[in-house]
């Protein structure tokens, strides 16, 4: 007596696979917004003018928010 061969539903696995990449990359572009806004300094010191000497050795910031 034969046993019977169980087929793969190769479309659900495919439609599993799908679901798990994009529900991958929402969560990657969720968490990469949350840290752009978590992780955003408030005044930090920085050079507010360039150095006389001319060397550039400061680095500034390109707008002072402080």
């Amino acid at each position: 007596m034969a046993v019977p061969v169980k087929r793969l539903n190769w479309r659900l696995i495919s439609l599993v696979i799908v679901a798990a990449v994009v529900l991958l990359v929402v969560g990657a572009n969720t968490h990469l917004v949350y840290v752009a806004f978590d992780s955003q300094p408030g005044c930090v010191p920085h050079a507010k003018t360039v150095d006389q000497d001319g060397t550039g050795g400061k680095f500034r910031a390109a707008g002072s928010a402080c």
